[in-house]
């Protein structure tokens, strides 16, 4: 590992300058060189091969036949991404199935939900709306459940510990799905899923008493890339765990719920903007961290901060107006880059091979890219630009994904080798690739104006000694003209004047407040350390870390500790967490917990009872086992809704998730109140899990598909602790 951290520092101290690409690129010995072909077309000579590149759709002409011939080959990515079938192992038992769609990639010939939004959201409607829209309404679904609540439905893609509402991310959905409402009839199919989506997603993700949505970070999909190892067998604390990327997702889809609903004269729209303002203050108090200036990824289910970044999560925060100017710009100038780009996630795992971890992923960058945008800022509007150029330009595609390091589509490092998998023509990077020319070169908005903030820095390769450059898109052309004389260190518009539908925008010079490239961090996070040891000792708790580093109550930063800490025992739950710390003060993810405290099991047929032997809150869980699928896929996560009767109190409801599992443990848990003395009934009812969608019904890789909806585990005993008073929400 001492190699790698080796190497990762060589590169942070090679710096980055304006690049002056013309006709060739070089970088870390490799060239990439781009010739204009007889007739249009053009000749890329990529690092490692030739590639043919056919005369574009759409032209962009500027200085450098490097970036025109890329923007043609993204075009040309895209037409082969364009297909009237698709396919999967999992579904139909790889049979085609007629779908006048995008598929995924070279590698991947499905449609998922999640890369097709984000991919349709920067910018694929623009190119061809109505493709786009048959690709998200094959990612509805109605349930084929009678009695169940009617969609249409997001689907949300098989995924961790059976999917639905383990991960939570299917309202990307929405980012897509609201560029192409001028479509009447996919406007009412729209407003028909926002509605149902949302109500479903607030009955069995939303945590009132943390004001958040529960669920798995949003395209870190592979657990072990970005969780503690020691979820990789349990996603339940994953399902109990709160993101900033999803949380975003959720707002954002909130917003063009009451937007909607205004527009339609529903009396919901008040309930919505509400929501959504809530859940804004929300994220704001819980995921900023002030000592590192910026957002976490994400919470463990008690609250418990992890000191860990994600690079999609601050550019959806950003970008939706969640963070502030002030907390913006913090963000963008803390989150670390590399001269290759901006890693995906932060600090990177040693125990971790490349893919999410020591990544750049193009499609996260282009969101870096509409961020830096939003800021007014030139150093990483620029940065982000040449990552995006450099990484197609080398690899003669625009690929899922590179090293952090060399930019490279594969890298040897025994075990850590990678990245993983990646594929050719990945939708979400063609997508990328297209909107980092269009919004960030040629500042084309999402609603139709123009807008250029295009860095000084890169005059030279775009403009070079011509005085306007032109981007052709469907149904417009954009020109841009550059000032008499470069002043300041960005261009934006002077004065727009429009010519049929060609806009010529006179550029002008400003100095804009610059943030700095953050190059100089540790690239790494200690290894999380093992679960404290916990004796007791009279009236406390000696707690006893093998390492030094923080301590952690029920989610809450205990101190310091160097060996043994004395925590007072209470007639509560009492969970002990710890975390190392490293250089520059950066904390490990969070060990397992080791809980302590009264414990009541009730076990028997349903309805169980029990008696509350004391006034307050309750925690409640459910021993269970689900061995319906793996743990890393699959649509039969168990969700019930427990209803809880407790005497002298109105009825109280909570969900219950019973994630695929390896063995007998616990569901996630849920929080109810009780009297002293009071009797307590507990039914537990049916939910609703990713299986009782129609849509499933072509499922055929594990169970819930083809053979019928399935929503079930083996439950055991109900465990019920009482709560500290402080925990209480």
């Amino acid at each position: 590992m001492m190699s790698i951290f080796s190497s990762l520092m060589l590169a942070l101290t090679a710096g980055a300058h304006a690049p002056l690409w013309h006709d060739n690129l070089h970088w870390r010995g490799q060239n990439a060189s781009m010739q204009v072909q007889p007739g249009g077309g053009f000749l890329l000579q990529a690092a490692h091969a030739k590639r043919t590149i056919p005369v574009p759709p759409y032209a962009v002409q500027t200085a450098s036949p490097l970036f025109d011939g890329l923007y043609a080959m993204a075009q040309d990515d895209l037409r082969q991404d364009s297909v009237t079938a698709i396919h999967d192992a999992a579904y139909d038992h790889d049979q085609p199935i007629p779908c006048t769609c995008f598929e995924t990639g070279d590698k991947w010939h499905y449609v998922w939900t999640r890369d097709l939004s984000y991919a349709v959201d920067l910018g694929l409607w623009r190119f061809d709306a109505a493709r786009s829209r048959s690709g998200l309404r094959f990612k509805l679904s109605d349930s084929r459940v009678p009695g169940t609540p009617k969609g249409p439905f997001a689907i949300q893609d098989t995924g961790s510990g059976g999917s639905w509402p383990v991960s939570t991310d299917r309202v990307a959905w929405f980012l897509a799905a609201r560029h192409l409402l001028d479509d009447a009839a996919f406007a009412d199919t729209t407003w028909q899923a926002l509605t149902a989506t949302l109500a479903q997603d607030r009955q069995y993700a939303f945590d009132a008493g943390m004001g958040l949505y529960r669920g798995e970070t949003s395209f870190l999909d592979w657990r072990e890339q970005s969780y503690p190892a020691w979820m990789a067998d349990d996603v339940v604390p994953i399902a109990q765990s709160y993101a900033l990327s999803t949380n975003v997702l959720h707002y954002q889809a909130l917003q063009l719920a009451a937007q909607m609903a205004e527009q339609r004269h529903d009396a919901r729209a008040a309930d919505y903007r509400a929501q959504a303002e809530a859940l804004k203050a929300a994220i704001n108090a819980r995921f900023w961290r002030e000592d590192r200036g910026m957002y976490m990824s994400y919470l463990g289910g008690d609250g418990a901060p992890y000191d860990t970044y994600d690079l999609l999560g601050l550019a959806l925060a950003i970008t939706s107006g969640v963070a502030d100017t002030e907390r913006a710009r913090q963000s963008l100038a803390n989150y670390p880059v590399w001269p290759a780009g901006s890693p995906v996630i932060w600090p990177e795992r040693t125990d971790q091979p490349i893919y999410h971890n020591r990544a750049i992923w193009p499609f996260v960058s282009a969101y870096a890219l509409r961020a830096a945008r939003q800021l007014d800022d030139p150093a990483h509007i620029a940065f982000e630009i040449t990552s995006i150029m450099r990484g197609a330009a080398l690899a003669g595609s625009n690929m899922e994904n590179y090293e952090l390091t060399t930019q490279a589509v594969h890298v040897n490092d025994g075990t850590l080798s990678g990245p993983v998998v990646d594929s050719p023509r990945q939708l979400w990077s063609v997508a990328g690739y297209l909107a980092m020319v269009s919004e960030g070169v040629f500042g084309l908005e999402a609603d139709g104006r123009i807008a250029p903030k295009l860095p000084v820095s890169l005059v030279p390769m775009l403009f070079g000694n011509r005085d306007t450059i032109s981007l052709q898109l469907p149904g417009r052309r954009i020109t841009l003209q550059r000032p008499k004389k470069l002043a300041g260190n960005l261009l934006v518009t002077d004065r727009i004047e429009q010519h049929g539908n060609d806009s010529v925008v006179q550029l002008k010079g400003i100095k804009a407040a610059e943030l700095s490239l953050r190059s100089t961090v540790p690239p790494f996070a200690p290894s999380a350390p093992a679960a404290p040891q916990v004796t007791r000792n009279g009236a406390d708790w000696q707690v006893r870390a093998t390492a030094p580093g923080v301590l952690y109550l029920n989610g809450q930063r205990v101190g310091a500790i160097t060996g043994t800490l004395a925590v007072p025992v209470a007639n509560a739950l009492q969970c002990f967490s710890l975390t190392q710390t490293g250089a520059a003060g950066l904390e490990s993810l969070q060990s397992p917990p080791q809980c302590e405290g009264p414990v009541a099991s009730v076990e028997g047929a349903w309805p169980r009872t029990w008696t509350a032997p004391a006034a307050g809150r309750y925690q409640v869980a459910l021993s269970y086992r689900n061995d319906h699928g793996p743990i890393n896929t699959g649509i039969t996560t168990a969700v019930k809704m427990l209803a809880i009767r407790c005497a002298g109190s109105p009825e109280q409801r909570v969900p219950v998730v019973m994630p695929h599992s390896t063995g007998e443990q616990l569901s996630t848990t849920a929080q109810f109140s009780a009297d002293a003395g009071a009797r307590c009934r507990f039914a537990l009812e049916q939910g609703f899990n990713m299986s009782y969608l129609a849509g499933n019904a072509h499922y055929t890789g594990e169970a819930g598909g083809v053979g019928g909806p399935l929503n079930e585990a083996d439950v055991g005993a109900l465990r019920i602790v009482p709560l500290a008073a402080e925990t209480a929400p």
